[in-house]
């Protein structure tokens, strides 16, 4: 039985005592808490009109109970409810926005097990609440100081079926090259582990002209596998790529807001470098464009720059890859919202997290396989390139994941303390944890905090694997010295 409080919403295992794991209790105390911020932020309605949230949903089997339960408590709370039913991330996002909604309530644990679920929170732009806002909502529900509206005053549901529109808006993007996609008779294996992702992608890849092979489809929420989208844990689908002879493989998560793909050869792609190919295709779809008209890439982007972000873990093959095209990239912190933050600061055109997750503003502000899959293939076809050949192009990089496990929280603050000293003479980052850069030999190391456990993530990345692993290790000794 687990439960994880935190300031980008609660999420837990289904079934055991409250406040040990994700229990009904736990559920309505947090969607009031929730719904007391969200009208305590807005302030009260013009005319008496209620406040309105989106609930969507990804196909986990706790996902009816966990939606009654999050809209009964939305109703209680004199809220209006617009339910969208199964609906990826991205989907919810969206409608909260289309739909004039005052925020949204997500239910899905992403790449979690099957036993998992969570609500993750939105606010009136579709986007994740800061770190404050979070951190308000948890101090509510502690509090429980619940009071909810009289029976005039209850909210109402209505329901909308937002795919559709997420499909058309993504067709409408400009460097969404329906055309060329369809000129190019590809054809695809889409894995969406039985999730929401079987809803939605087989229909968008139609709408582009693309012949579509499906495998776990069926939105049961009985995954099929392991749902996070890592090579281990699509075995299946590379086998069915060269089964097919299938230009691509696709795999997304189950809310659909990571994508993985697979080169025809039944090799990954890498998920590091979904958001390097397609931020690449941008990039240069812009400098042409400029090019052609005789202006500067910025003045053609607007209201962007010719500009890219992701997080300090994240692969540099986008640094190196948008320094080639003219652009100017900048990292944030780990986490969505941190990203969102720094592309909107920077004015970036495209951004995201190496873990497959593509921003793309010209949507929406946040993570979209399936306006990733449209670009990315939009790449392919303007390119001629297989999807092996593509990926030949792009710097090559290999990244090691590792951990120090401590019995003393305490320790962290001294091992980072103790690193930035020992690299006192690299370029050091401390936005999050401590990266240390090695520009010359084209290599980093980041090593920052866990927000639950007594551990320090350790992410090292070079031109080899090899040297990635030497390179994480050399820092993990050190740190043990510094502890003793």
């Amino acid at each position: 039985m687990t439960l994880i409080k935190s300031i980008s919403g609660i999420r837990g295992t289904i079934g055991g005592g409250c406040g040990q794991a994700l229990t009904p209790v736990d559920i309505v105390k947090f969607t009031y808490a929730y719904c007391e911020k969200m009208i305590e932020r807005g302030g009260p309605k013009k005319g008496g009109k209620k406040y309105k949230v989106v609930v969507g949903k990804d196909a986990r089997l706790s996902g009816e109970m966990v939606e009654q339960l999050v809209v009964g408590t939305l109703i209680a709370c004199g809220v209006d409810v617009i339910k969208i039913g199964f609906a990826s991330t991205p989907t919810t996002e969206m409608a909260v926005t289309g739909l004039k909604a005052d925020g949204g309530i997500i239910l899905t644990a992403s790449h979690n097990p099957k036993q998992w679920n969570a609500l993750k929170l939105l606010n009136e732009k579709g986007e994740f609440l800061n770190a404050a806002e979070g951190q308000a909502i948890l101090d509510c529900a502690e509090a429980e100081n619940f009071n909810f509206a009289e029976v005039d005053q209850l909210g109402h549901i209505t329901e909308e079926d937002y795919v559709k529109k997420h499909i058309k808006e993504v067709l409408k993007l400009d460097l969404v090259d329906r055309r060329a996609i369809k000129k190019a008779g590809f054809k695809v294996v889409v894995d969406a582990v039985n999730s929401v992702g079987g809803v939605i992608m087989p229909q968008l890849l139609k709408e582009l002209g693309v012949k579509v092979v499906q495998i776990n489809c069926k939105p049961t929420g009985d995954f099929a596998h392991n749902p996070e989208p890592l090579p281990a844990n699509l075995v299946e689908l590379c086998e069915a790529v060269k089964k097919n002879k299938a230009d691509l493989g696709i795999s997304v998560d189950p809310d659909v807001d990571r994508l993985a793909l697979i080169c025809e050869d039944g090799q990954p792609f890498g998920e590091e470098y979904t958001l390097v190919s397609v931020a690449d295709y941008v990039l240069g779809e812009i400098v042409a464009k400029a090019a052609k008209k005789g202006k500067d890439p910025n003045q053609i982007c607007k209201p962007y720059k010719l500009a890219t972000s992701s997080n300090l873990s994240s692969s540099r093959a986008l640094k190196d890859v948008t320094e080639r095209l003219g652009g100017t990239y900048q990292p944030a912190a780990v986490g969505e919202v941190n990203v969102v933050a720094k592309m909107k600061e920077t004015g970036a055109v495209i951004g995201g997290e190496g873990n497959g997750g593509v921003i793309y503003p010209e949507l929406h502000y946040g993570r979209d396989a399936m306006v990733g899959v449209a670009l990315f293939l939009s790449n392919m076809a303007h390119k001629g390139l297989s999807a092996t050949q593509l990926k030949a192009t792009y710097p090559d990089y290999f990244i090691a994941k590792n951990k120090i496990q401590l019995n003393d929280s305490a320790l962290i603050d001294k091992i980072l303390d103790g690193l930035k000293q020992a690299y006192a003479a690299e370029d050091i980052n401390t936005l999050d944890g401590v990266k240390i850069s090695f520009e010359a030999q084209r290599k980093w190391v980041h090593l920052r905090r866990s927000n639950t456990e007594p551990i320090i993530r350790i992410y090292a990345e070079a031109p080899t694997q090899a040297d990635a692993e030497a390179l994480a290790n050399k820092v993990i000794a050190l740190a043990n010295e510094i502890i003793g």
